[in-house]
């Protein structure tokens, strides 16, 4: 089994709501949220943990990563557990873990072959099958806000991994940096740039490490997420991580249209503004939806539509707005300037909320046009 994570902090909540759901009789879980969220992380914290040694007899733990067909993925698994590849290779496997007392199967990084849109079904009967195995625990990771389909998820399902508190990042990039010299501020700074998603918060950190606070904040002036991404895979190189979240068959052109505009809108978009501002994307809801599914944009707490940092930056590097959808989207806040305007003489300026809630697109777009 691969090790324990060694730096591991603020996801104790998600450890204590999986483990409760692995306390239960044929559990099955999956893991969601945007590359470098931790997934993988957490799924291996909850199979090194006691309570789960204890109930498990069995343990596996196959990364799919490399597996991005159902041949593939079912030979990956078959590999794993000991068995001789064949025909029927699928239920092959499910009457060996029906031959086995309680077992834990993790299949981390699922989305490679259940992406794959000619395979789906198959690895969804796959999936079936194994869940058909009433001793038998199934823990999936995998980037997006969506399950597989034809398992019934053990209720109440996890949410997608949110970033790590202010805290848990702090914590996290000092046990990197081994207690940094510079003042907190400088740390602050540093952490800000990572919208404290993990991967990104321990790349920083390691650069820091070596290099110092101030001089990692210099080099990110000019290099943005270059800094973080001299590493050859997904778990060393955040560009590749994002990357491998921009190249999914669940993305398309208009999609990637909207994630370009919100890489350079800091305060993100209320469905309001995406439905009023005329932008030049097709059927832009449906857009909204696509990001959302694939992780590469979240909903906050207002609701509004927002792109982490590290992705809004290293998007806005590789796929700028087009001229077009930065005229519309000037044209839709000179709109409700003019509103606000005319709104003083009557009441007090809150009555355009949208002014407010975008100070900061407003601001991003007004440089960009200087």
């Amino acid at each position: 089994l691969p090790a324990s994570p060694k730096i591991f902090h603020g996801r104790e909540t998600e450890v204590q709501q999986i483990m409760d759901i692995l306390s239960q009789e044929s559990a099955r879980v999956v893991i969601l949220g945007p590359g470098g969220m931790g997934k993988t992380s957490l799924a291996l914290a909850v199979l090194h943990s006691d309570d789960t040694a204890s109930k498990y007899a069995h343990r596996h733990f196959v990364s799919c990563h490399s597996s991005p067909s159902y041949a593939e993925l079912a030979s990956n698994i078959a590999l794993h557990i000991g068995i001789d590849q064949g025909s029927n290779l699928g239920r092959k496997i499910a009457q060996h873990f029906a031959g086995k007392s309680a077992s834990l199967l993790i299949l981390d990084n699922f989305e490679t072959p259940w992406e794959t849109l000619e395979d789906r079904k198959d690895i969804e009967e796959l999936l079936s099958l194994l869940a058909d195995v009433p001793h038998l625990a199934i823990l999936v990771t995998m980037r997006g806000a969506e399950r597989p389909g034809k398992v019934n998820w053990t209720r109440p399902c996890p949410p997608p991994l949110a970033p790590l508190s202010g805290e848990a990042a702090l914590q996290t990039f000092t046990d990197i940096v081994d207690g940094p010299e510079e003042d907190d501020a400088k740390v602050q700074d540093l952490l800000d740039l990572t919208g404290n998603l993990p991967l990104a918060v321990s790349l920083i950190a390691n650069v820091a490490g070596y290099e110092g606070c101030d001089a990692t904040l210099t080099r990110w002036r000019t290099e943005s997420t270059r800094l973080l991404s001299d590493g050859y895979d997904k778990t060393s190189s955040l560009e590749i991580s994002i990357t491998m979240s921009l190249s999914s068959p669940r993305m398309d052109v208009e999609a990637q249209k909207l994630l370009s505009i919100l890489s350079m809108l800091p305060d993100g978009l209320s469905e309001a503004d995406l439905v009023q501002s005329n932008l030049p994307i097709c059927n832009i809801l449906r857009c909204k939806a696509t990001l959302i599914r694939t992780s590469l944009a979240y909903t906050d707490h207002g609701r509004r539509l927002k792109v982490l940092v590290p992705v809004r930056e290293y998007v806005y590097s590789i796929y700028p707005p087009s001229s077009e959808v930065k005229l519309a989207m000037r044209e839709y806040f000179r709109t409700i300037l003019e509103l606000w305007d005319d709104s003083k003489q009557i009441s007090s300026p809150s009555a355009i909320p949208q002014i407010p809630a975008n100070l900061g697109n407003l601001k991003r777009l007004l440089s960009d046009a200087m």
